[in-house]
């Protein structure tokens, strides 16, 4: 499909109904492969596998309402707590990167409140972290952070 700027991985792929679909690990289900579910598989399995987030945490494609519209959250993965602990929103890989983004998913994140939110195209991948300050300020992070369990 993409060649992305993540590690690569093995995806389980299947072709059925003229599709191609990949199977997700999280959902534990086939789902249609599109660009931004190949950056969404690949995502998961670079945070599970090279910074040993916890699989069990993560939730893919979860619901979420923002001022009385039903949206989807790409990925939330969860604290053992069982709260929000990083929101990550994913583009396909021609997607640029733009406001418009960082705008989407700090507006998701003020439903959610996750402490870390990440944005990535698969080819550029930005993390901060949600501020609790006056302004809803954000710090831009050189990279991921390590998993937290509380």
């Amino acid at each position: 499909m993409y060649k992305l700027n993540l590690p690569d991985y093995t995806p389980t792929l299947r072709k059925d109904q003229g599709k191609v679909w990949i199977f997700d690990i999280i959902r534990k289900k086939y789902i249609v492969l599109t660009p931004e579910e190949w950056v969404r598989q690949h995502f998961i399995h670079y945070l599970i596998d090279h910074f040993k987030y916890p699989k069990s945490l993560f939730r893919v494609e979860g619901s979420l309402s923002y001022n009385k519209l039903q949206k989807r959250s790409d990925i939330v993965i969860y604290n053992r707590m069982g709260k929000p602990w990083m929101l990550i929103e994913c583009k396909s890989p021609v997607i640029k990167l733009t406001q418009k983004a960082f705008n989407q998913v700090a507006v998701y994140n003020m439903t959610i409140g996750a402490r870390y939110v990440a944005v990535t195209n698969g080819m550029v991948h930005y993390c901060f972290e949600a501020l609790e300050q006056p302004g809803n300020e954000v710090r831009f992070l050189d990279a991921f952070p390590a998993f937290e369990e509380g």
